[in-house]
């Protein structure tokens, strides 16, 4: 295993999605394409229903670890023009798609943090979205939510208008790593949170950890992760920390020494993992737990699980619209992705004109690629359509993996092992032609490791 960690320990994307946000061909793509995109798709498969995904981005106090486009303020008067412009935006995107109704399967709010808005914003931000649209039978909403600051009338409103689903982002109970992360909540903040979801109705709580932190160790790992199960929420989400401070200033406030790298990184990794299947949860994809009886253990069950920019989700809607500040949208054939600033997602919003500024129109070759890295994600194998050229070339770039007992090829499927799960991302990069096609000076993906 060190060799493996020595070897595979390089910068790879996270593949929420396929061609990766840095490798977008300008091109391929202008505002006028993608809503002709958006357009067919949802002529094609409205029956389906629409994702929804809202950026909030405003906190009150930066975490340090945060590679999200936040925007930090105490000024809490941000939040109603805020609002103002995310339901502008939806009478645009509705505008142009010319119906009267708009069914909605899934719907996300994201941040940011979401819980910085007082409840009777959202209220107003929900009322404006579900306005002429509706919520198909099976829909799922949720939201991001930071626990020192939830109240139980975030929680009810936000139930009272149609969510059942709750991520609370943990990230590590030890307070000497949340005072070098600048992110406070205490046990009690998140037994409170949980205990007033369950009594309002919530069915799924999903708690976000990281490992990787700065100052963590095997101990401090054992211990989040211990009290994380005894509050038995139904999902947990275990992401390994992506140190970017190149992109990210903010993670300049702890340096490398502080960070547990390589091998003491994976053995905190092996360690939570270890204890969460201990406790009965199910390993569902890279970084994902959940008990058998959620949604999102479900679909893996069946072969129905998808992965997207929200991360794994238990359904597949070909069409997801991103509202807000850098949020991203992808109708399948194209992605979108809005402009990065608040005054100018604002100005755009304001002058009757979509925010978007950037996107990408998947080729054929991006459509094929795209759904063997799903496979692998979701699934764990993939089948190759041989022989072509890019078969030959996929199977290249995985022989090494291969040799190395992180994947195996049978003739016609390409198969994840037990240890090459810990490499998801080093295997689904094999597939990535746009990555081998071109190279950055700097890196723009945290490590794999």
């Amino acid at each position: 295993m060190e060799d493996l960690i020595q070897r595979y320990n390089v910068a790879a994307p996270r593949y929420t999605s396929y061609p990766t946000v840095p490798y977008w061909d300008p091109q391929t793509w202008s505002p006028d394409a993608w809503i002709e995109h958006v357009r067919t798709q949802f002529n094609a498969s409205s029956g389906q229903g629409i994702s929804l995904y809202v950026h909030l981005p405003f906190c009150e106090s930066l975490c340090t670890y945060c590679g999200c486009n936040t925007r930090i303020t105490k000024n809490h008067g941000v939040e109603a023009p805020y609002i103002d412009a995310v339901l502008n935006e939806w009478q645009l995107y509705r505008s142009r798609l010319g119906v009267r109704e708009v069914p909605i399967r899934e719907l996300h709010l994201g941040g940011g943090t979401p819980t910085f808005f007082a409840p009777e914003q959202l209220r107003r931000l929900m009322d404006g979205l579900l306005r002429d649209s509706y919520m198909l039978p099976d829909a799922a909403f949720s939201f991001e939510a930071h626990p020192a600051n939830t109240t139980e009338a975030h929680l009810q409103t936000l139930y009272d208008s149609g969510f059942g689903r709750l991520s609370l982002g943990i990230q590590d109970f030890d307070p000497r790593v949340q005072l070098v992360i600048n992110r406070r909540q205490t046990v009690a903040d998140v037994q409170r949170v949980m205990e007033d979801a369950r009594r309002i109705g919530y069915t799924s709580v999903n708690f976000d950890l990281i490992y990787g932190l700065p100052l963590q160790t095997l101990q401090s790992v054992a211990d989040t992760v211990e009290k994380t199960l005894a509050m038995r929420p139904e999902r947990i989400s275990f992401y390994s920390y992506a140190h970017v401070p190149w992109m990210k200033p903010g993670q300049r406030r702890y340096t490398e020494a502080d960070l547990p790298t390589g091998a003491a990184k994976l053995d905190l990794y092996r360690l939570g993992k270890k204890l969460i299947l201990q406790a009965g949860y199910v390993d569902v994809g890279m970084d994902h737990f959940a008990l058998p009886e959620d949604a999102l253990c479900q679909a893996a069950a069946t072969g129905k699980l998808h992965r997207n920019f929200m991360g794994y989700t238990d359904r597949y809607t070909p069409l997801l619209i991103g509202l807000g500040v850098s949020a991203i949208s992808d109708s399948w054939t194209a992605f979108a992705q809005n402009v990065k600033t608040v005054e100018e997602y604002k100005a755009f919003v304001a002058a009757g004109t979509l925010p978007v500024f950037k996107g990408h129109v998947l080729s054929v070759a991006d459509g094929i690629i795209r759904r063997y890295i799903l496979d692998i994600m979701c699934r764990g194998t993939t089948k190759l359509a041989v022989p072509s050229a890019q078969s030959s070339a996929i199977l290249w770039r995985l022989a090494p993996l291969f040799e190395d007992g992180l994947a195996r090829w049978d003739g016609s499927h390409v198969t994840v092992t037990k240890t090459g799960g810990a490499f998801l991302r080093n295997i689904c990069m094999a597939f990535d032609e746009r990555f081998h096609d071109k190279h950055f000076e700097q890196p723009v993906f945290s490590n794999a490791v």
